[in-house]
């Protein structure tokens, strides 16, 4: 069945190439009719390119994403978004320059691509540029180079136009360079005759969270996993990944579980680690068609170690949070993995697909470009406190980054000096990223320094060959950071017999984490400051015996790769930038005022929303990895409710410059499209099939993706409204407009409200008001949201309420009532009338919660 499929998606695609200039003509035909309109000039559009399309089926519409160019050079985003139904435009939006010829500088270039590649390099202070060759040609102004030793990635450059601030176009080589030390991922436009960087625009988006932002911290009673069994249960079907599974946000939140065959048999038709397209998997080790998932402790910006299920794929491994992380690593990496596939999986089903640009290796349609799954790096050395998400075009690999977090309090040094009294007491140290971790098995034994050959006695570096390996064995050895790597001077102290080895800094100030790549370590190893070292150095050179405890006694880190909503909501970033201007854009979300920490919050609270949960109910973000309780706030201003005394943001608080740019622009656009799920599940009710399902939730899932495709490169929040109500009237023919209107406008983005220009966050108008009746016939209501679809009445009520649904009957229905605060009040069972007995009640304001077949609605009831 699949591979009928695949023919006629197939020879489907093939059809839609062969129309591609029928399609841009088209568009031409359309902007020539609006020419009144939008002050083009023909020469403006006469030479637009497709740069991207895809169908939805949601909405019924092809997706065509042109690019402005002149003379062949395309005008760096400036593209054009087209929804074409029936050979005809129903949505446009468009940004495109106007009066082109009047305003470009140059049409040929002064440098060539590696003298403005070099340009850059010393402009950003990367480091001496190699030998930049050239790998591929796909025309004179448009090559990808070699890394050239400053890149992880081949080097894509070619010629744009670069809109300055003044309004003139300069030409310029774009091009994007993915630093060595996976810091940034820089995309640059560099004047293409004189070599002045113009614009730099990161592709990776951090999600910096330092501890002045993390406030309420406690000590968290994490869920301690019990020791699973290594061995396989035939009563399972492999493959099998004992993790978190959605909606589960946190160990906080939920126990771990044995999830058997979770790959979706549309979307990922052939599991999980395959890659080529046929039966049976190319891969036993966490990487596949959508993800590869390995740690990266060492900041290598390479595939590490990655857990092998074996030719089962059984990916059951133990878990205990009372021990340092490296530990547990497999189960970590399991969880990374499963998520990511859950995120492309799932998300697939509401238009996150091949066509549209998502990360796989391999498209099995033969739609988009494939060649890019997600890197996904766990417990990543190069930071604390935080994740990230990279993402290039379509046909280009991104890397999410999952780091480990503060413990919560402060550490216990993991070096006792027990002799010569002197010196006795704690010290701080800095585990290497590679090779065991220490344990709470305390390593007790005599401190020894390791000698070199080298003629100078007091260096000690181990950088050449050990002269007293005799001495060393079963001691914990001491040495000094120098010129070569940490690998191969704890090797050598390995080979001698060492227990342990102490690593003393050679510069002043705190230890490092030692990285590399670990080629066979067996011992643990720690720095410790030069201030420290050089003291037990000393005592060691003197004659004095020197004894020490090496041993983790917590409190440990606390791991990312467990905190699934920051997971999601790093894939999240992934999502919106590639359907947000097309999959060929990549920088369309780079705005001042755009959404994309919205969306990506959003993303993860759709994923790990329940049937439980109520609309008032505060939920944070990153709560587990900032070792909060559940109802915490986590890392953002204010938790997302629908309850306006927990949650006060609306439109204008985008203009408060205390609020942080992404982050804090982000919470405010998220809390509207979270007030939007609630008002949608009131209405339809809430599927807990989160792939398939029909409730609100499903249609708000569906609304704001298609709201993505549907909005402008460079959105604001007025663009990303405005789209999703063209969603709905695409998908739904309207039925949800007023709904969405009065969502909007509650928070401030009603219909006289203003975005000003996307590209700054302090002109933002807001408004609370309906479109006039000659537009949209809407009044808001008393009620939340103002939606009778489900309802309770008499509402106030004293003795009883009746339940009632449009087309359905909830006789017999179980009815939770909570109070305000979410905590369960009283349970009944409607009669067949459809009735609930509330005699019992005091009087106040409550929450009903009804539970039919797969569906629940809430309403609120105030009783008399």
């Amino acid at each position: 069945m699949y591979s009928k499929l695949f023919y006629f998606l197939f020879v489907s695609g093939i059809f839609f190439q062969l129309n591609a200039q029928t399609e841009v003509e088209f568009i031409k035909n359309y902007l020539e009719q609006k020419q009144s309109d939008n002050y083009l000039l023909l020469n403006d559009f006469s030479d637009l390119k497709l740069n991207s399309k895809h169908f939805s089926k949601s909405t019924d519409v092809n997706h065509i994403y042109v690019q402005q160019t002149y003379s062949g050079i395309p005008i760096f985003n400036a593209i054009g978004n087209f929804a074409l139904r029936n050979n005809e435009i129903v949505y446009a939006k468009y940004d495109f320059e106007v009066n082109i010829v009047s305003k470009i500088n140059s049409q040929s270039p002064s440098l060539t691509p590696q003298e403005a590649l070099k340009s850059a390099s010393i402009q950003l202070g990367i480091g001496q540029l190699g030998n930049a060759s050239i790998l591929k040609t796909n025309s004179v102004n448009n090559l990808i180079l070699s890394k050239s030793e400053i890149s992880i990635d081949e080097i894509p450059i070619k010629l744009v136009y670069h809109k300055s601030e003044n309004g003139l176009l300069y030409l310029a080589w774009d091009l994007s360079i993915h630093l060595i030390d996976g810091s940034h991922w820089w995309s640059l436009r560099v004047d293409a005759l004189n070599g002045r960087i113009l614009e730099k625009q990161d592709w990776i988006v951090n999600c910096n969270f330092d501890h002045s932002s993390i406030i309420n911290r406690k000590l968290r009673v994490p869920f301690v996993a019990k020791q699973s069994e290594q061995g396989f249960s035939e009563s399972i079907d492999s493959p099998v990944y004992n993790v978190f599974p959605y909606p589960i946000e946190s160990p906080s939140h939920g126990p771990r579980s044995l999830i058997s065959n979770p790959a979706d048999t549309e979307f990922s038709p052939f599991g999980w680690h395959d890659v080529d397209g046929a039966e049976g998997a190319e891969y036993t080790i966490t990487r596949g068609n959508n993800v590869n998932a390995y740690e990266d402790r060492g900041n290598n910006n390479a595939p590490g170690y990655s857990p092998d299920g074996g030719a089962e794929l059984n990916f059951d491994f133990p878990l205990d949070f009372n021990q340092p992380a490296q530990l547990y690593e497999d189960a970590a990496i399991t969880n990374l993995f499963y998520w990511n596939n859950v995120v492309h999986d799932m998300w697939a089903h509401y238009g996150f697909d091949e066509a549209s640009g998502n990360f796989q290796q391999t498209n099995y349609t033969g739609e988009g470009n494939g060649n890019d799954y997600v890197r996904a790096e766990a417990q990543d050395g190069a930071g604390i406190n935080n994740a990230n998400f990279g993402t290039p075009p379509d046909g280009a690999r991104p890397r999410m980054q999952m780091f480990l977090w503060s413990a919560p309090g402060p550490p216990i040094e993991p070096l006792t000096i027990e002799a010569p009294e002197a010196l006795a007491g704690g010290y701080d140290g800095i585990p290497a990223a590679f090779g065991p971790a220490l344990t709470a098995e305390p390593i007790s034994s005599e401190i020894a320094i390791a000698v070199d050959s080298n003629p100078d006695p007091d260096e000690n570096d181990i950088c050449e060959d050990l002269i007293n390996s005799d001495e060393l064995g079963q001691k914990i050895v001491i040495m000094r950071r120098g010129s070569c790597t940490f690998v191969s001077k704890i090797e050598k102290a390995q080979a001698a017999g060492a227990v342990a080895v102490i690593m003393v800094n050679n510069v002043l100030g705190n230890p490092i984490a030692m990285g590399g790549e670990d080629t066979g370590i067996t011992i643990p190893s720690i720095m410790i400051s030069l201030t420290d070292g050089e003291a037990l150095i000393e005592a060691i050179e003197n004659g004095d015996l020197v004894r020490g405890v090496l041993a983790n006694n917590g409190p440990y880190q606390i791991d990312g790769d467990f905190d699934n909503g920051i997971i999601a909501h790093e894939y999240g970033h992934g999502v919106s930038n590639r359907l947000t201007g097309g999959a060929s854009a990549a920088s369309c979300l780079t705005n001042e005022e755009q959404m994309g920490e919205g969306w990506s919050d959003w993303l993860g609270l759709m994923m790990t929303i329940s049937q439980e949960d109520l609309a008032t109910q505060g939920r944070g973000i990153g709560t587990f990895a900032t070792s909060q309780p559940i109802e915490g706030v986590g890392i953002r201003p204010f938790r997302y409710t629908t309850d306006r005394n927990l949650n006060p943001a609306t439109y204008g608080l985008t203009n408060n410059p205390s609020l942080s740019r992404p982050h804090g622009i982000g919470f405010v656009w998220a809390t509207m499209l979270w007030d939007l799920n609630w008002a949608l599940i009131e209405r339809y009710g809430f599927d807990s099939d989160l792939y398939n399902g029909n409730g609100g939730n499903n249609i708000n899932m569906q609304l704001v993706i298609d709201g993505m495709k549907l909005q402008s490169c460079s959105p604001g929040f007025i663009d990303g409204r405005d789209a999703i109500l063209e969603a709905d009237m695409l998908a739904n023919d309207g039925a949800n407009q007023c709904l969405i209107w009065e969502v909007f406008a509650s928070r401030g983005l009603g219909w006289g409200a203003d975005q000003g220009s996307s590209f700054s966050r302090s002109d933002q108008v807001e408004a609370f008001d309906l479109p006039p009746n000659d537009v949209l016939s809407c009044s808001l209501s008393n009620d939340t949201f103002g939606f009778n679809t489900f309802g309770i009445y008499p509402n106030p009520a004293k003795e009883s309420f009746s339940l009632s649904l449009t087309n359905g009957n909830l006789a017999n229905a179980l009815v939770n009532i909570y109070d305000m605060n979410g905590k369960l009040i009283l349970s009944r069972t409607s009669d067949n009338n459809q009735k609930v007995d509330i005699q019992t009640l005091n009087s106040g304001m409550y929450i009903v919660l009804v539970e039919s077949e797969s569906k629940t609605y809430t309403k609120k009831l105030i009783v008399e």
